[in-house]
């Protein structure tokens, strides 16, 4: 479910505090666990460190992000391929693919 509109869009204190002391494009990773922050015009230009439950993310803050929630940039799961002989067959045509070119360039 949304947050209401009378309430306005979530937006961490702390993070808003950390963005007055710097500027916008430098260097510095800003670090935060709130995920559930939404991404407002003042960030922009800022990189954070997402955490994702096991490390820190960073995430450069771009103008179409803006609306967005942190977390969304920073996924918490790995995707691993799917298995099976259908996958060990494609990554072979690939690697089958990779060779022939490489002959050929020679």
């Amino acid at each position: 479910m949304a947050r209401s509109l009378k309430k306005g869009p979530y937006i961490d204190p702390n993070i808003l505090k950390k963005i007055q002391n710097l500027k916008p494009g430098s260097k510095n990773i800003i670090k935060t666990w709130s995920r559930r922050c939404t991404i407002s015009p003042a960030m922009i230009g800022f990189t954070f460190g997402v955490h994702n439950g096991r490390e820190f993310i960073p995430v450069y803050i771009a103008e179409e992000m803006v609306g967005h929630k942190l977390g969304e940039f920073s996924p918490t799961t790995k995707f691993v391929r799917h298995g099976g002989r259908m996958q060990r067959e494609i990554e072979q045509k690939g690697a089958q693919k990779e060779e022939d070119k490489l002959k050929s360039d020679k």
